[in-house]
């Protein structure tokens, strides 16, 4: 009886050593999964394998991350590449695109003392093999109205910085000039307009440089984009 008592406790402390060990097993195996996490962003390029609690800094830094389309017109959800994103603008949209690197444009509007808040259609040029985007805005900057002309780079900020341009606007022999870098479409239309980083104009002056009696507006935008050395 003694005998049996033994042997069964030898067994029972065999049985619980496995399993031990098979819990030990499934733990690292779990562990080196947790470890070895594929992040969302691997069907757009991303091959990075990092430890889970990564996981989420990651994502929201990842070079690889889609972008959201850079159209201001609307609240558009389309997200997705460079070339994807420029190809929906042009069908989806039905944006002005230009090739070239200096731009003349014309903004009209008939009753502009009736309007406070207005997004003209985008505008993206090609050139240096990238695409840019061109906005033009009115909206309220505390309690007077103004106008906003501004430039977005079709791409990561890093990449932006390699480029510069400037805005022009003038009549009557006077002119507001604007010169800096283009903001990443990863910074939204709005962000980019609030923090007023753009060529802003005061109505009154735009509707001065717009000539004739000035209650239409016709501005004249000219620009140039260029790569820095």
């Amino acid at each position: 009886m003694f005998w049996l008592q033994a042997e069964s406790t030898q067994s029972l402390s065999h049985m619980q050593a496995r399993t031990g060990q098979y819990k030990m097993s499934c733990g690292r195996k779990l562990l080196l999964l947790l470890n070895c996490l594929a992040f969302k962003y691997q069907n757009f390029g991303c091959l990075g394998i990092y430890p889970y609690y990564c996981k989420l800094k990651h994502e929201s830094q990842c070079v690889y991350r889609p972008y959201s389309c850079p159209y201001a017109g609307s609240e558009c959800t389309v997200v997705g590449d460079i070339p994807y994103l420029v190809t929906h603008l042009k069908d989806d949209h039905k944006v002005d695109m230009h090739n070239g690197s200096t731009f003349n444009h014309r903004y009209v509007k008939s009753n502009p003392h009736e309007v406070e808040n207005a997004t003209w259609m985008l505008t993206v040029f090609s050139c240096f093999g990238q695409y840019f985007c061109l906005h033009f805005e009115a909206f309220q900057l505390g309690m007077a109205p103004v106008y906003i002309a501004f430039l977005r780079f079709m791409g990561d900020d890093s990449e932006a910085k390699n480029y510069s341009y400037s805005l022009e606007v003038g009549a009557n022999e006077r002119k507001m000039v604007w010169q800096g870098v283009p903001r990443s479409i990863r910074d939204s239309h709005r962000k980019v307009r609030d923090s007023y980083d753009g060529l802003v104009i005061q109505r009154n002056i735009a509707l001065f440089f717009s000539g004739g009696d000035r209650k239409e507006l016709k501005l004249r935008v000219t620009g140039r984009i260029w790569k820095e050395q």
